[in-house]
């Protein structure tokens, strides 16, 4: 009980009370994962966006090759990840590069079949999608046991993310409408979309990445 005090403590505002607990008054720096996509500033292709389902085909199969590997969650070195933190308290760089590099394509490819950008998604060009995960010192930044349970400490954000996951299904379908007649994304559709997929990618860096101990926010916004 005294250890998950100080990893809460260490990330926020806390102080004592008389019965001998504690209360979190406010996080006191911004949460370290973010991601931004930038805004359409022209119309959008309505061919390409009618056939989108049938455009990404191609780039989805790649993505699923890649993410079918063993000892992976979703492709990520998680196991290995795991155990290396628990016995050695470090995280090989070049493991972080692959989970981050994997997590940046797939944030491209998912994008485009949620019609947020027209570009076709690139294996490497990152210019349109900012995504946010800074390497962690392991041991000074990265509790030796909180990997074990990392993904069981997030089912509450599982829970949120699939309630969210219809409804940004729902907005996307409204969008593919938009964009047909119009040409454009619905700003206020773009910026919920992008917000859970924000959401979702705190929480995967959490359970999934181990990039950092901060428990995600239930929050859509940076």
């Amino acid at each position: 009980m005294l250890q998950l005090r100080e990893i809460i403590c260490a990330n926020c505002k806390c102080s004592e009370n008389p019965s001998g607990g504690f209360i979190v008054a406010e996080v006191s720096k911004p949460y370290p994962i973010n991601l931004s996509i930038d805004y359409p500033d022209k119309k959008m292709n309505r061919i390409t966006t009618f056939f989108r389902l049938l455009t990404a085909i191609p780039i989805f199969i790649i993505l699923t090759l890649i993410t079918g590997g063993m000892f992976t969650a979703g492709g990520f070195v998680f196991v290995s990840t795991v155990l290396m933190l628990l016995f050695l308290q470090k995280y090989p760089r070049w493991w972080f590069d692959w989970n981050m590099a994997l997590t940046k394509f797939g944030t491209r490819v998912w994008a485009y079949l949620a019609l947020l950008r027209d570009e076709y998604p690139s294996t490497d060009d990152e210019r349109l999608y900012h995504i946010e995960i800074p390497y962690p010192k392991a041991e000074e930044e990265l509790h030796r046991w909180l990997p074990l349970i990392k993904w069981l400490l997030a089912i509450p954000h599982y829970i949120v993310l699939f309630s969210l996951g219809i409804v940004v299904l729902v907005m996307v379908i409204i969008a593919w409408f938009a964009i047909l007649f119009t040409g454009h994304y619905p700003k206020v559709l773009f910026d919920f979309v992008v917000g859970v997929f924000r959401w979702g990618l705190r929480v995967v860096a959490y359970a999934f990445l181990l990039a950092t101990d901060r428990y995600p926010s239930f929050r859509l916004g940076t």
